[in-house]
């Protein structure tokens, strides 16, 4: 409330028009809660907002200085991920921008592109947007020698590319250059993310699978013991995303509630908004073979978090269109709204298609086969498989490939014929 006091109706050039901080005493203390910022970013998020929002009644009261770009970026990422108050939260975001192109500012330039493009900027525009003005944050960021948030940046740049479907070969060669230089320059923690990463691409190419799982294992391990709920957010997030596509739904739901609120440490970045689809399409599959009690609760679950999707594609998020008809589809197939969850499941795929999401493309089609399947139509069940596997071939992704053509092997079996 004092935050939104304070702000009143400032526009992003009202808050970049502030005087400079000339008090020696509270720039210290905007330093100092700055680079709190990251250690509570990783062990405790839930004090996130608390410094934030220091960090910006300071500025507004006694002046901008670099800290106070930390301050309205992160007010923008607490704005869009967390109050749902996407056109504010964007502002704020614009507002540190055009802070750090004043002068004395240069040595926050990297962070600040970081947290504007990777924790704001993607609520409202298209994901793909983001991966060039975080490859520039990151240059910036080598250049000044802030080689913390270059990384940063190397690393969310990473993860958009697999997001939007980029083909995983190309994906798995960068990952693997990004990691020689992450360890050159020591980059530890980062170099984690992106090894969660790389172990996800490679396993879902069929390389080297048991070494990326005991990696995997061996990081939610280290998560735990060090208690880095960021890290073992970003690790079951990225198991999720292999048993969804492998369509490993038993092993899908017990991660699932076994996690705890992924969400809540994944705070604002893309990363949120996937796992939040992929935990949704979860519950309803398990609705779909459970039973009773289990069954209500799990749709239940399933209709909440799907509340959650509806919110943002109402708020203007272009990069949620696709996923929300592919949760609408699967939960008016299970509501008996056959002839809706058809048009559901076209929408679905035509608009994957059309942002170039393959990997997205991939999965609708997988699951309109799955539905025709359930109805007894042969042709669109083929049809829709045959598409499936066309795009997962585009992505790259050639285990999945690989068990797709065994799903056909074993239906033409059944038919009476082998396939040609």
């Amino acid at each position: 409330m004092r935050v939104k006091r304070l702000l009143k109706k400032k526009t992003a050039e009202d808050i970049a028009n502030l005087p400079e901080l000339d008090d020696e005493r509270q720039e210290m203390g905007q330093r100092m809660n700055e680079l709190l910022i990251v250690c509570v970013f990783q062990v405790q998020p839930t004090m996130l907002p608390l410094i934030i929002f220091l960090l910006t009644t300071t500025t507004l009261k006694h002046g901008l200085n670099p800290s106070s770009c930390d301050a309205f970026a992160g007010l923008g990422m607490i704005l869009c991920g967390r109050l749902g108050k996407l056109e504010k939260g964007c502002e704020m975001a614009k507002a540190a921008e055009l802070i750090v192109k004043q002068p004395g500012m240069r040595r926050i330039t990297s962070k600040t592109i970081f947290v504007a493009q990777s924790f704001c900027y993607h609520w409202t525009e298209p994901l793909q947007d983001t991966v060039t003005p975080l490859l520039e944050g990151c240059q910036k960021g080598l250049e000044i020698g802030d080689t913390d948030s270059a990384c940063s940046c190397l690393v969310v740049r990473s993860y958009c590319l697999y997001f939007t479907g980029r083909p995983l070969e190309s994906i798995q060669e960068e990952l693997e250059a990004t990691i020689e230089v992450m360890t050159q320059l020591r980059q530890d923690a980062r170099k984690m993310r992106i090894v969660i990463l790389l172990a996800t691409v490679k396993k879902l190419r069929g390389i080297d699978t048991e070494a990326g799982d005991e990696k995997m294992d061996s990081l939610l391990a280290t998560a735990a013991a060090t208690g880095n709920f960021s890290l073992a957010a970003f690790v079951n997030s990225m198991k999720l995303e292999v048993f969804v596509i492998f369509q490993q739904w038993e092993e899908a739901i017990e991660l699932v509630q076994k996690s705890g609120n992924v969400r809540l440490a994944l705070t604002s970045a893309f990363n949120t908004v996937r796992y939040t689809f992929l935990q949704t399409l979860t519950y309803f599959k398990a609705a779909q073979t459970a039973s009773g009690k289990k069954r209500k609760q799990m749709k239940k679950c399933g209709k909440t978090t799907l509340k959650v999707i509806q919110g943002w594609a109402k708020n203007g998020n272009v990069n949620v269109v696709h996923y929300l008809r592919i949760l609408e589809a699967e939960l008016d197939w299970q509501q008996g709204n056959v002839k809706k969850a058809e048009e559901s499941f076209k929408a679905a795929i035509s608009s994957s298609r059309r942002n170039g999401f393959r990997n997205d493309t991939a999965l609708a089609h997988e699951l309109s086969s799955s539905f025709y399947k359930a109805k007894g139509d042969e042709y669109w069940t083929n049809y829709h498989l045959e598409c499936s596997k066309s795009c997962y071939q585009e992505w790259e992704c050639s285990e999945k490939v690989k068990l797709l053509d065994e799903s056909f092997n074993e239906r033409n079996q059944e038919c009476g014929f082998s396939k040609s």
